[in-house]
């Protein structure tokens, strides 16, 4: 599958352990498809490696950590006054809400170059 919104970095332990990290901002019309990669990925690592999901330290042999938050972001139209020296501020119309979202997911060697097939990654 090819991941549009998801770019993964990746980066290795001196264990072989790997992480991939990616982060996305999306506007509301981005949002179904940004899910679907995520939901696509996970399902993925969850069918191919199925009960084994949980922290690489404790035995683990894949965990992912997701998370996300929405931010609004309203312009200031700032406007300088020569005569009192003062600079004047006035809140514009608030844009869409971006939604931002970060997935890790680790492991170890094999998984890694599984994932890495299954979806293309570097």
């Amino acid at each position: 599958m090819y991941l549009k919104f998801l770019d993964f970095d990746y980066s290795e332990d001196a264990d072989g352990s790997g992480t991939f990290d990616a982060m996305a901002s999306v506007a509301p019309a981005q949002w179904d498809a940004l899910h679907g990669e995520i939901r696509a990925v996970l399902a993925w690592a969850h069918a191919h490696l199925p009960a084994s999901c949980g922290p690489l330290e404790e035995g683990g042999l894949w965990h992912y950590d997701l998370q996300g938050v929405q931010e609004v972001s309203t312009p200031l139209e700032l406007r300088f006054d020569e005569a009192s020296g003062e600079v004047h501020s006035a809140a514009g119309t608030p844009a869409p809400p971006r939604t931002t979202i970060t997935l890790t997911v680790s492991g170890g060697a094999e998984f890694c170059a599984a994932l890495r097939d299954a979806f293309g990654l570097d």
